[in-house]
């Protein structure tokens, strides 16, 4: 592995160091990592679903991995932040295989990864996590594991236990070896506090529309922020608006949302 990716690797991790607070605003294309990067972002990170609709596929792990690998090693080169990939679960129930998943991102130049418990046993996130951390040692490279439960995103118990069950979720992951602890569509602050304290990890939240603001979620102990796919549905919304516009013989929608917009060629180049 090269020494790139592990400059890149410690970059990364210094960016989640306590009184930190990483925004990341997720790229599903090279030229929407670059715009990122361009306007400011300490690191790139890609959004799953996003990247799947880019694709021409839908979220959940439809994305063949050949793709998203493709992606990352045309993000890495040309960018000159660190970049952070979402493997959503990993592409697979097999352990050793999700491990072989995650080797081969960072192979890409990834430097970090999220991958999630979705709907399956939270134990096999665990096993995950350990084989994932185990092949890490063995390859001698640093991958940044950011743990995501889905205790929140996908109500996978009453409303009244959903603290407790992330608390107990975010202990297994972390005592497994994750570097940090995603909880996505948790926006009760005092809940968002409690679980920083408990679990100590960095912990990253997922912006939406009831989500505290960025100065509570930062009082509260939040280091991470993410977009997730809420950019490319910026993107696409705005699209939508100037097709719409344009259907209809008018051109000033085009224009308005294409304001601001880089030098795409310039950007492009290494």
């Amino acid at each position: 592995m090269s020494t790139t990716q592990n400059q890149m690797a410690a970059r990364f991790r210094a960016a989640h160091a306590p009184g930190r607070f990483l925004v990341l605003p997720n790229a599903w294309d090279v030229a929407s990592a670059r715009i990122a990067e361009d306007a400011g972002a300490e690191a790139i990170a890609t959004s799953s679903a996003a990247v799947a609709w880019a694709h021409g596929y839908a979220d959940g792990e439809h994305l063949p991995k050949a793709r998203l690998l493709q992606l990352v090693g045309d993000i890495v080169r040309l960018a000159k932040v660190p970049v952070t990939a979402d493997s959503e679960a990993g592409y697979s129930a097999d352990v050793p295989e999700v491990a072989g998943f995650v080797m081969s991102l960072a192979k890409a130049g990834a430097v970090g990864i999220n991958i999630e418990d979705g709907t399956l046993p939270p134990h096999l996130l665990v096993e995950k996590i350990k084989a994932i951390k185990q092949a890490c040692t063995r390859e001698g490279v640093d991958v940044y594991v950011n743990a995501r439960t889905d205790v929140y995103l996908k109500t996978l118990v009453p409303k009244e236990k959903a603290l407790e069950e992330t608390l107990a979720r975010g202990r297994l992951y972390r005592d497994a070896g994750a570097d940090g602890f995603f909880v996505p569509w948790a926006g009760d602050i005092d809940a968002i506090t409690r679980i920083a304290i408990a679990i100590d990890l960095p912990l990253n939240a997922l912006t939406f529309r009831e989500l505290p603001p960025v100065a509570a979620l930062q009082d509260a102990g939040v280091r991470r922020l993410s977009a997730g796919a809420g950019l490319a549905r910026a993107a696409y919304g705005a699209t939508r608006r100037a097709a719409l516009d344009l259907l209809v013989g008018g051109y000033a929608a085009m224009d308005a949302e294409a304001e601001g917009c880089p030098n795409l060629n310039g950007l492009m180049t290494q």
